[in-house]
């Protein structure tokens, strides 16, 4: 099945890529959904539930402390390391990640749309002012020394596990600008996708020859509308991910293997398109 995936991706010059959590569990970030495409974990957080209660934004800031210790810590692996290598060698048309780690960006790739925003940024709900996240783990450490000593076990999308412990007592900082609720920059379960966003990927896919999905159940609709959108254009659609997605009936080849050995395999082989030939491909590497 490697080779018939290395001819699709030989065979087409345009591809766009749409990437889920699955590409990422390589890299210690857990997935969401099982081989049948149902939750692994507890339910993330709700957009109603974060904006309309603070108890709720107790929890998760307080699950979100313990998870961003180590979620900060994930290193680009092979599978991000090998779409890096395909964009270089002119064989992508966009890769748009459903995932907010940042580790397609710190493997390379310079044409990647966040579709859910990027965990590393916290803006606030009222005056829009935009901080780093790692300014706001400060500030909460700051805030809640009994939170420095827990530990918890890490779920997707830097979130924790996290019991026996009282959340009605974390301190959740506000906007420093204006006092505003802080949120995550990211799209929750239940919040639309910017609009911008989604043209911007729309207009992408208009260019592509081929879609390539790495590591998505596509149980999700903001990701899922690109893969049915293709198919009504008629094009090719590859997908290397394990067990059931929502898109199985579109899929001209699904691979059902690991996306690092899959994706390693095909960029050690792929030659870059005629139009760089004439360009020096940088080898594969990892990245810090």
């Amino acid at each position: 099945m490697i080779s018939a995936l290395t001819d699709f991706i030989a065979r087409h010059e345009n591809i766009f890529v749409l990437t889920g959590a699955g590409i990422s569990t390589a890299s210690g970030i857990p997935d969401y959904r099982d081989e049948n495409g149902d939750w692994k974990h507890q339910r993330p957080m709700e957009y109603r539930d974060f904006v309309s209660s603070q108890r709720s934004r107790q929890r998760y800031w307080a699950r979100s402390f313990i998870g961003w210790q180590r979620f900060q810590q994930a290193r680009p692996n092979p599978a991000h390391i090998a779409l890096a290598c395909l964009e270089r060698q002119g064989r992508l048309a966009l890769t748009v990640t459903q995932n907010v780690d940042g580790l397609q960006q710190r493997a390379g790739s310079r044409q990647v749309t966040e579709l859910h925003g990027s965990l590393a940024s916290v803006e606030c709900l009222d005056c829009a002012t935009v901080t780093t996240r790692a300014t706001l783990q400060q500030r909460l450490r700051d805030s809640n020394p009994l939170l420095v000593h827990q530990s918890a076990q890490l779920a997707p999308d830097g979130d924790a596990i996290l019991n026996a412990f009282d959340e009605t007592d974390v301190l959740v900082p506000g906007c420093k600008t204006c006092g505003g609720i802080l949120k995550p920059a990211v799209v929750f379960f239940g919040e639309a996708v910017p609009i911008p966003r989604v043209e911007q990927c729309y207009a992408a896919l208009e260019q592509a020859d081929a879609v390539l999905v790495v590591g998505s159940s596509l149980m999700v609709y903001s990701g899922f509308r690109f893969v049915r959108a293709a198919a009504a254009r008629g094009l090719p659609i590859a997908a290397i991910n394990r067990g059931k997605t929502r898109a199985d009936d579109l899929f001209a080849l699904k691979i059902e293997d690991d996306c690092a050995r899959a994706l390693s395999a095909v960029a050690a082989v792929v030659r870059p398109k005629p139009s760089t030939q004439t360009e020096t491909a940088a080898p594969l590497r990892g990245s810090a």
